[in-house]
């Protein structure tokens, strides 16, 4: 006789928490201790649900590193109690939210699904049904006593994705995300098929919570035209610990010797300069062209295929870490977890 799971239900915040009063037109916060009374197809499922809500639940646009460090330590508390997590926040920032919980949870070895919707719960049309009852399903997926899923992903319109690969594409199509450098791990048909062999592997270690994340960053997005003073303003921001170079293509940027002067000096000055192309997908190849050249000369840190959601992540934990410059380049372009592709 199989096992019951116990599932628990994170809610932030976010669309898909809201219904619709239809007696005044205006959407409330939905209460997700009653959820199986209103999701009645979840009691099908075979687990135990419990959840737990934010006290106010927030915006996506509203979300920063310390309800990262909330979501965490909700994990965390509970981390022994169940055997699957289901985060449930708004979509726009989710690729963010769910990349950096996957950094700050070490030796994971349970499953953690990120989902949300486009409609809100109680609306006629909605693909938050779908999304959260296909979510909890796989959270309590087991085989041989052990998860068959083991990290931090996310889920929505009938597939799962390893959360750190994920970008939002649409602000109105249910298929909202995609992960263009690695293929779906759960496809949602008439059955669930797993990908087996993309799956990480569980570890066997305690579960580690790294919560000391550093926000001194800037993103840099290259333009056609832009001006050495845009560029100075941003390197030259008071306590600036990492940038993201958004650059073209393979990792291409402009030649100018203003611009690699002025990448130089800060890497000089100490600043972690990560390259990551502004493709939504391929990846950077340092080198690959005389345009990347001398940022590979200068030492400005190839990201290959990572997306920006996961670089920024990335770059706030591994700057919590406090590792010296040479160790930090070499975690950077280590896969950690699975956000990079091995060369």
């Amino acid at each position: 006789m199989a096992i019951q799971r116990n599932i628990l239900l994170i809610y932030t915040g976010g669309t898909i928490g809201m219904v619709k009063d239809y007696e005044t037109n205006a959407l409330r916060a939905f209460d997700f201790r009653q959820i199986l009374e209103n999701i009645p197809e979840l009691k099908h499922l075979d687990c135990h649900i419990d959840s737990y809500s934010f006290e106010s639940p927030i915006d996506s646009s509203n979300m920063n590193t310390f309800y990262f460090v909330q979501i965490a330590e909700v994990i965390e508390k509970r981390y022994n109690e169940y055997d699957g997590f289901v985060v449930l926040t708004g979509s726009d920032t989710m690729s963010y939210t769910s990349s950096m919980i996957s950094f700050m949870l070490e030796n994971l070895s349970k499953p953690v699904i990120f989902t949300g919707s486009q409609l809100p719960i109680g609306y006629l049309r909605t693909d938050a049904k779908e999304n959260l009852i296909t979510s909890i399903e796989i959270a309590s997926a087991y085989e041989d006593d052990e998860p068959i899923v083991s990290e931090v992903c996310l889920y929505f319109e009938y597939k799962l994705y390893r959360a750190n690969r994920t970008t939002k594409l649409s602000a109105e199509q249910f298929e909202a995300f995609a992960s263009m450098n690695y293929p779906p791990l759960v496809e949602s048909g008439v059955h669930l098929h797993f990908n087996k062999s993309l799956l990480l592997k569980s570890k066997e270690s305690d579960l580690i919570v790294r919560k000391k994340l550093v926000t001194d960053i800037a993103i840099l997005k290259l333009f056609p035209g832009i001006s050495k003073n845009v560029v100075e303003s941003i390197l030259s921001t008071p306590d600036l610990k990492g940038v993201i170079l958004e650059t073209y293509g393979a990792g291409n940027a402009l030649t100018e010797e203003w611009f690699i002067n002025l990448l130089s000096e800060a890497i000089q000055s100490g600043v972690h300069i990560v390259n990551i192309t502004q493709c939504v997908g391929g990846s950077v190849i340092m080198g690959h062209y005389e345009t990347s050249t001398r940022l590979k000369y200068i030492g400005v840190i190839d990201g290959r295929d990572m997306t920006t959601e996961s670089a920024v992540a990335k770059l706030m934990y591994l700057l919590g870490v406090g590792l010296e410059k040479e160790e930090f380049v070499y975690y950077f372009q280590k896969s950690l977890r699975g956000e990079i592709s091995n060369q």
